[in-house]
């Protein structure tokens, strides 16, 4: 569970200087194209890594649900939202809209069972926290 948390932490790290450095890169080179490269290159990288660790099964890919294969649309969409978020929003006001949304959707997504995902019963507490959060962001933002 340490690990995951850590693994989790690292993620949102990433994510946040990525968007930085893909809304750079966008300023200079256009937003598709920027979008492009970024997940060509990501590719690339997954295939190196790929070749290296052999965690290939190609077999296991024919019983998987065929809508999700389209997570690779979802990046490109994720890649475009997040660089035109930033650079009309800034970071911190970005990323923080972005993780409320995560946040519902994630749950959404639990409370329903979608995806496959184990069915969790709702519970006030987590609507709070996802109320704490939005107050948060409003404390944040607040202008002196």
């Amino acid at each position: 569970m340490f690990i995951s948390m850590i693994t989790a932490l690292i993620s949102g790290l990433l994510m946040s200087v990525q968007g930085v450095f893909n809304t750079r890169v966008s300023e200079k080179a256009g937003l598709w194209f920027t979008t492009s490269i970024v997940n060509f290159t990501a590719f690339v990288v997954c295939i190196i890594i790929l070749f290296f660790t052999r965690d290939a099964n190609v077999m296991g890919l024919k019983m998987v649900n065929k809508w999700y294969l389209l997570g690779g649309v979802l990046g490109a969409g994720i890649s475009y939202t997040v660089i035109v978020a930033m650079a009309h929003l800034g970071p911190a006001f970005a990323v923080m809209m972005i993780l409320i949304a995560q946040m519902i959707s994630a749950y959404l997504i639990e409370v329903w069972g979608l995806f496959g995902s184990e069915k969790i019963g709702f519970t006030w507490t987590k609507l709070v926290g996802v109320g704490v959060m939005i107050v948060g962001i409003i404390i944040f933002q607040w202008k002196k």
